[in-house]
């Protein structure tokens, strides 16, 4: 699927998404749905049946392509997005390397030819939120002699999850270090379209999760719920660090969860079920770029190294 244009939300905030987002599909009518990394994707169909596509805009309920947002949210888009589909007798690389040298450097051609080739997989032992689909912000690289994961984002968002199954005491914390070389946003991150981040989160049992990162603007110890509305009542945001100020140097965090929990939203759940890295850049559509390593949680005589 080569595709082009946008979803534009508000011409005078310059809010839009490209196809790489907004872009998705299903087979038959039923699920799963899914999308592509980039503007252009190839595919296997698992079943027979005929392709549907949709635009999105606001959050999928079910892997079938239920709705959880109304589809009232869609009247005051605009915009809009072409999508040539081709159908490979072979495999989609060996028609896309055939087809190449005859496209007059296309650049969807181009575009796909180089995913097909050198897609980025997400790191090891982590998983895409499921109703924000795959992406190429993430990736594993060595740094100064540690493993750690490599965040580059641009007009992008994209949610890793890594399964932990612990119990939260009062004692539990978690610890890592992190390199933030560039912010994703300029103005303040608790704006709804202002709302660029990356930032490393943990879930807890009952849906919640708190999410801890690097704001442009906010005072340190600012905590507030998530200004999107599909996300304000099971995620809390909490500034760390702020500003430029020790960006491109490599920093320590430790929080006590439970405590964190407590102060921006109440008495702590029991449970631990996955922690998150998130990249957002979709607002501003600057690029943030950012390493995460040795992140771990303790809890007591238990840890548990979670990069």
């Amino acid at each position: 699927m080569l595709a082009s244009g946008r979803v534009v939300l508000s011409s005078e905030l310059d809010l839009w998404y490209s196809a790489s987002f907004a872009l998705w599909g299903r087979i038959g009518g039923v699920g799963p749905i899914f999308n592509g990394t980039r503007d252009t994707s190839s595919f296997v169909a698992d079943r027979d049946g005929m392709l549907e596509l949709a635009v999105y805009n606001g959050e999928w309920a079910t892997p079938a392509g239920d709705l959880a947002t109304p589809p009232e949210a869609y009247a005051g888009g605009s915009g809009g997005i072409d999508v040539l589909v081709l159908r490979w007798s072979g495999s989609a690389r060996d028609g896309v390397e055939a087809l190449a040298p005859e496209s007059g450097a296309d650049p969807l051609i181009a575009t796909e030819l180089d995913r097909l080739r050198a897609a980025l997989p997400p790191p090891a032992g982590w998983r895409h939120l499921w109703f924000l689909g795959p992406t190429e912000i993430y990736s594993d690289v060595v740094t100064d002699g540690h493993a750690a994961i490599h965040v580059d984002t641009r007009s992008d968002v994209g949610i890793l999850q890594k399964p932990v199954e612990l119990p939260l005491g009062p004692e539990t914390t978690i610890s890592w270090r992190w390199r933030v070389d560039e912010l994703p946003a300029r103005a303040a991150e608790n704006d709804a379209f202002a709302h660029d981040y990356m930032s490393l989160a943990v879930e807890f049992e009952n849906g919640k999760d708190i999410t801890w990162y690097w704001s442009a603007v906010l005072p340190e110890g600012t905590h507030f719920a998530c200004p999107l509305p599909t996300w304000n009542a099971r995620e809390t945001h909490w500034v760390l660090r702020s500003g430029s100020e020790g960006l491109g140097r490599w920093v320590e965090e430790k929080r006590t969860i439970s405590a964190d929990y407590r102060v921006a939203i109440g008495e702590p759940p029991s449970r631990i079920v996955a922690v998150w890295l998130i990249a957002v850049s979709l607002f501003g559509h600057r690029r943030g770029r950012a390493d995460f390593a040795d992140v771990r949680i303790h809890d007591g005589s238990r840890e548990i190294q979670v990069i």
